[in-house]
This record gives C-alpha cells, structure tokens and sequence, in this order.
C-alpha cells in the first residue's frame, strides 16, 4: 500500500510511530513485534460473552477480544447511541462494542480499506476513515451497521477524523499534507497548510470552537478556523513526534509527545507546556479527557496514564507490554476504553 509521510521513521527515528501511522501493516518494526494473537475467534458478528466484571479502582478491569482473529483494533470513539465503536485495521471492519462487552462487527464494502480514525458524528452515525490502495474514503456508519463510502480526495490518504463546531466532518490528510472537511452529504473541500509535508496524524475540535491538529514530521501542532483560516505553533522539543491530541477539560488542548515521552498543553494563544512522563521511553501514544477532570492516556509500553490539569502524572498498569495500545476515549459509563492493537483486544480501564 502506500506509506504515510515518506521519511517519517527518518524524520522521527522511533519505531512506534509506525504504529500511529501503519497499524498492523508496519507492527513487525514496534516494540511489539508483528504478535498478533493466536486466538481464534468465533464466526465473524458474532456477539462475545461478557466476562465477569472486576471490581477495582484505577486498574484494568476487564479485555474483549474481536471476534475476527489478527483484526488489529485501532481508533475508537464513543457513539452516540452508547456503545462504543472502534476500527479493526487489518481485518477491514468496524467494531461495536457494549458497555457490558459484547462485540458486534461489521464488514466494510470496499475490500483491504484499511479503516483509520473514528468518530461520533454530528448527525447520530459514527463516521471513519480509510486508506485504500486505491481510493481512500470518509465512511459513515449507522448505529444499526449500515454503511456508506463517500470518496476522499485522490492521493490524501485521511488518517484521523473529528467533528466540528460547525456541524461538518473535518479530517486529516497524512499524504495530502492538507485539512479536509466533508458535510454529512459528502461533499469535501480541503484547505492546504503552510508547512509541505507536515505529516498529519490527528485532528480534534478545540474548545475555541476551531480544530486542531498534529503535523509529526513538522513537529508542530496546526490550529485551523471553521472559516480555513491555519496558524501553525512548534513544539519546544525538537523531535519530540507528537502523535495525538485531545481538548482538555481546562479550555486548553492536550496531546502526547512519543518520542520525548512528554505530555504537553498549548493554550488557543499557542503558549506550550510539557511534563515529563516518569517512566523513561514510555512512548505515550492515545489521549483524551476523562472524569474528574484530568487526561488519560496510553504508553507503548501498556500501562495507563493520568495527568491533571496542573501536570502531575500518575501511570498504572493496564495492558501487557507488547499489545500496542493505540486509541483510547471514554465510554458513556465513565470507564475508559482503548484498543490493543497487537492482542486483538479493546480494554476496560476504571479510572
């Protein structure tokens, strides 16, 4: 297929980032090794048992595995008909997942899409990104599995979607180098940004009512107006790899610094702040805002971290080491989900 970003591993000289950008196609260069699980699945769709909860605080709670073998989950959101949804990567289909555990899947029409970003959308659906050798797509995704493709731009190769203030779905093109946005009928206008070849990876809405957005080979973080308008900022640490991003509960936005193995904030004026991660090479990936009013994330290296909005980070074991946690949100049960990219699994983590 075609690779995001050509130079990007030169240009951020860290081996997990291909797990931000490749998924499964480029796990074998992760920590993790190409380690899929040997779990063999029921039949695709059907539903899972729901293991015996586990009563805790801050700890792991509970792992799902697909129900597809080898699917290699990867973004998830929480939907608006209170489930949770996710992408399976390599095995070409959306996941929904209820609060109690049981996985539903559903097969996406174009064949070796390659489903990236997901989110909830304006309109009641769920809405995701592809990247199909071929054709690359903004997909929608009724809470009942229906689904319809809408083409992307030639050559743009969306990896992270979001909803806007604006009512629109707005997207980041990691080839195209350019922001999109697409109405919910499917019609697409791209703004280009200042920086060639940024290597866009995320995209969030902002609590200014803007979007922003993370460009890792630049090592910038891009904020764009509903209008198109794009002002770019530079991260203080040189190589830092940003990977993704999250409005906070504080009016700022948040996002993880992969190679520096920082969190760090940037007001809507532009000021950055970072904080160090204890665990050296933690390699902190997923970000969002969760209950009382702090930020979670996952490392590279399995566990989970909270950080509140004064900067203290707390770091606790989640999944193994090796099963690539990618995504992460919260669930309408105010648990945090995330996926397990190399262990084919969507945890459950009581904040």
């Amino acid at each position: 297929m075609r690779r995001p970003s050509a130079g990007l591993h030169e240009a951020l000289s860290i081996p997990v980032v291909s797990i931000l950008l490749f998924g499964a196609l480029a796990v074998a260069g992760c920590g993790g090794g190409g380690g899929a699980s040997a779990f063999q699945g029921p039949p695709p769709g059907s539903p899972r048992p729901t293991p015996t909860p586990t009563p805790c605080r801050s700890c792991l709670a509970a792992e799902y595995l697909t129900p597809t073998a080898n699917s290699y989950p990867y973004g998830i959101a929480a939907g608006p008909d209170g489930n949770v949804w996710f992408t399976e990567h390599a095995a070409n289909k959306i996941g929904r997942i209820t609060l109690g555990g049981t996985i539903t899947e559903f097969p996406i029409p174009t064949a070796n899409s390659i489903p990236m970003g997901i989110t909830a959308g304006p309109d009641g659906n769920i809405w995701f990104v592809s990247i199909n050798d071929f054709v690359d797509h903004v997909s929608r995704i009724t809470p009942a599995g229906t689904i319809t493709e809408f083409t992307a731009p030639a050559g743009s190769l969306p990896i992270a979607i979001t909803t806007g203030p604006d009512g629109n779905l707005w997207f980041a093109e990691n080839l195209g180098g350019k922001i999109g946005r697409m109405t919910t009928a499917g019609a697409v206008t791209e703004f280009p940004l200042p920086t060639s070849h940024p290597g866009l990876v995320d995209i969030t809405a902002g609590p200014d009512g803007n979007l922003w957005f993370i460009e890792a080979i630049a090592n910038k973080i891009g904020r764009i107006t509903t209008a198109g308008s794009v002002t770019e900022f530079s991260i203080p640490s040189a190589g830092a790899a940003p990977g993704r991003i999250a409005a906070g509960p504080d009016g700022n936005l948040w996002f993880t610094e992969i190679a520096a193995s920082k969190i760090a904030k940037i007001t809507p004026a532009g000021a950055f702040t970072e904080f160090p991660v204890p665990t050296t090479g933690s390699n902190p990936l997923g970000i969002t805002a969760g209950p009382g009013g702090n930020l979670w994330f996952v490392e590279g290296n399995g566990s989970m971290g909270k950080i509140t909005t004064a900067g203290t980070v707390t770091e606790f074991a989640a999944s193994a080491f090796g099963s690539n946690p990618i995504g992460i949100t919260v669930g309408h049960d105010g648990n945090i989900w995330f996926t397990e990219g190399a262990s084919n699994k969507i945890g459950k983590f009581v904040p």
